[in-house]
């Protein structure tokens, strides 16, 4: 596999080209915004969501998906979950190579699909490897020690799509658990958000603590229900990434839950984010509504459901969630 191609130019798209083309691939990134992809092609840096880091020769910009797509010999999936089926749907016809890589976090609104089922049903017979774990793309992109994960239901292909993201920086673990993965990547936001607010309005360690064990339960059982693997959850993958997500400066879903927490309403926080999304948000949604449909217990996931899309008041959904046995 020579040619590899991203599908989106956020930071984490962006850090993978750096990463990929340094390891000495050939990269095409397909950027959506039109000011962005001129910017990137003049400064060689996408001072949008990844400032100060300078992109290689070999990273191709590019704003047709179609010419993206069609000379790749794997595709790597890096648009936000509620937007993965609409951007699959338009290079479905296009796509040749047989792998595609998954990078988003995230339970798709209505049908509750996880992304490798959401690219599956649009891309077809590809095989799909999903890649999650503790990856803040302003560490990476700097080249600090980062391990993560790749999983695949046909774990045959896992070895040479390893090689292409491995080094000596950035180690990579193989798994067989694409579900438990995946679930994991997905509903750690939900509990980053819980911790936002909890550091938000000053309740300390203990209290964040609590939240995060609550978030890893509620990790566990909607997994479980999907048949991922127990031990899933207490690898990179899981704890990893749970603990990653709710304790550093660097969490989109965190800061989320941070300004919620000074009364700031979503759409204010939304442009202070400048672009980039808190995936968090939507999953918090897509997860209530599947826990509601089949009588699984997450009480976390209820109390964010309230104050996200309810208009809870916070204490109270705070005063009702340490009501729980």
């Amino acid at each position: 596999m020579k040619n590899i191609s991203i599908i989106g130019a956020g930071s984490w798209g962006t850090t993978l080209a750096v990463l990929i083309a340094e390891n000495g691939y050939d990269v095409a990134l397909w950027v959506r915004e039109k000011e962005n992809k001129q910017s990137i092609v003049r400064e060689r840096e996408n001072k949008q969501y990844l400032p100060g880091i300078k992109i290689p020769s070999n990273v191709f910009i590019e704003s047709s998906i179609e010419k993206v797509i069609s000379k790749a010999d794997l595709v790597i999936n890096a648009v936000p979950a509620q937007f993965t089926r609409e951007v699959a749907k338009r290079y479905s016809k296009h796509i040749n190579c047989g792998i595609v890589v998954n990078v988003a976090k995230g339970i798709e609104i209505g049908t509750y699909k996880r992304m490798s089922e959401v690219l599956k049903e649009e891309l077809g017979k590809v095989l799909i490897v999903t890649l999650s774990g503790p990856n803040h793309a302003e560490e990476v992109s700097r080249k600090m020690p980062t391990a993560t994960v790749i999983a695949s239901e046909n774990v045959n292909c896992l070895k040479n799509v390893k090689k292409i993201f491995h080094t000596d920086y950035f180690r990579v673990f193989t798994h067989d658990d694409i579900t438990g993965v995946e679930v994991c990547g997905a509903l750690k936001n939900i509990a980053a958000i819980a911790t936002g607010v909890c550091d938000g309005l000053g309740y300390g360690d203990n209290a964040k603590a609590s939240i995060i064990t609550l978030g890893l339960m509620e990790m566990s059982t909607y997994g479980r229900f999907l048949g991922a693997k127990r031990a899933t959850f207490y690898g990179l993958a899981g704890v990893g990434d749970l603990v990653a997500t709710c304790t550093s400066k660097h969490s989109r879903n965190r800061f989320v839950g941070e300004k919620i927490a000074e009364g700031k309403k979503f759409e204010d926080i939304k442009k202070e984010m400048k672009g980039s999304i808190a995936e968090g948000v939507q999953t918090t949604k897509a997860v209530y509504e599947f826990s509601k449909k089949n009588n699984l217990y997450m009480p976390l996931t209820e109390q964010a459901y309230g104050v996200l899309y309810k208009n809870k008041d916070l204490k109270q959904a705070i005063t009702d969630l340490l009501k729980i046995e």
